[in-house]
């Protein structure tokens, strides 16, 4: 890896249970790879605990925040990583949709996977915007008024004056961290 994201500073967010590891750990140590500092953030602070599938415990990863602590100002990108609890409990987080919202706004670039575009609904910030995600949440998308829900590995949007990053599954994990580390870099 290289070093083309020094002096960059990314933000995941993610519940504290629920969260698919690889969707997590994943992109925080890619992201460190090229370079970005990457701060995990979660609901509640202190042990997140993450999931292989939905069921499997997988092991529990300190974060470094809470959510309510952050700053989006502080930060060049935000990733939301899927699990359906993970997912469903962001949604409802008042800190999560609140960054979700400032990151849209300031004309920051947001990247989610699998059921992470459920916060994005919750947002409000879909309207208009073309994306992927796992294929239970594309009807959803599709309801809350995204432009367009197509079937790819990632998909990029730069449309309302800001910039989405959607992959489907942890399948589609390594060029979902390339796209945002483009992004990023750009």
């Amino acid at each position: 890896m290289s070093s083309q994201l020094n002096g960059k500073r990314i933000l995941i967010i993610t519940s504290n249970t629920g969260i698919e590891r690889d969707e997590l750990l994943n992109p925080l140590e890619a992201l460190r790879g090229y370079g970005a500092t990457v701060t995990h953030a979660s609901s509640k602070g202190g042990l997140t605990q993450t999931f292989v599938g939905d069921t499997e415990k997988d092991q529990a990863v300190e974060s470094d925040l809470q959510l309510s602590d952050v700053v989006s100002g502080s930060f060049d990108a935000l990733v939301i990583p899927g699990g359906t609890v993970n997912a469903d409990t962001l949604r409802q987080d008042i800190a999560a949709l609140r960054l979700i919202k400032d990151f849209a706004q300031s004309g920051k670039i947001i990247a989610a996977i699998c059921h992470g575009p459920w916060a994005l609904i919750d947002a409000g910030v879909i309207k208009g915007k073309t994306l992927t995600a796992y294929k239970s949440v594309r009807i959803d998308l599709e309801n809350a008024g995204a432009a367009d829900v197509v079937d790819a590995e990632v998909k990029e949007c730069m449309a309302n004056g800001w910039t989405l990053i959607t992959s489907r599954t942890p399948d589609d994990l390594p060029t979902f961290n390339e796209a945002i580390a483009k992004a990023v870099a750009d």
